[in-house]
């Protein structure tokens, strides 16, 4: 039985609070002039250092549930991809890389799934940490797109996105491989 602490200790209520951010996007990125897209961005990476702190205090206070191990990579997903979702139609994100990157996640966690119900957990990999890394970056400077500091932001956030979705494929296919080696030494 699910108590009430395993659902509403601080880590988890962080994640919720990554999740209940995403609204939020859809209304600034309504008016995406140069100050809201900075205002957007900085919200956007706020959000996003969430993810370190709700593992951080779940690991070390002992407060890992299996309800945030569900909801954290739900939250950085509903996050990264809504955000480039809403950039799509404001031209700063190209929609087939959104679609690569959603397609991905899906798989994924349909891998990740079924390698659980049959008692083989695929744990986050390294390049599936780096690939979200950089697709923060991206997104940030997506968001920011106007120039800051002489540097063009969109150029940059357009570079780091194309390393994301090379990240994004080669880990992709990394848990397709760790999945198949496992079935085929059933």
């Amino acid at each position: 039985m699910i108590t009430r602490r395993e659902i509403f200790n601080l880590p988890n209520t962080i994640t919720l609070m990554r999740i209940g951010v995403v609204p939020f996007l859809f209304v600034l990125l309504l008016s995406p002039g140069k100050f809201w897209s900075l205002v957007l961005a900085i919200l956007f990476v706020a959000v996003s250092l969430t993810d370190l702190i709700d593992g951080y205090i779940a690991r070390k206070y002992s407060l890992v549930t299996t309800i945030g191990k569900f909801l954290d990579p739900i939250a950085d997903k509903l996050l990264v991809n809504t955000a480039m979702i809403l950039m799509i139609p404001i031209g700063r994100v190209p929609a087939w890389i959104t679609a690569i990157t959603i397609i991905r996640d899906l798989l994924v966690d349909w891998i990740r799934s079924a390698s659980s119900s049959e008692g083989f957990i695929i744990q986050a990999s390294l390049l599936g940490k780096q690939k979200t890394l950089a697709q923060n970056i991206a997104i940030t400077a997506l968001m920011i797109h106007y120039s800051i500091f002489s540097i063009d932001a969109h150029a940059v956030g357009m570079v780091i996105l194309y390393i994301a979705l090379g990240l994004t494929i080669i880990s992709g296919v990394d848990y397709f491989i760790k999945y198949y080696r496992y079935r085929a030494g059933k």
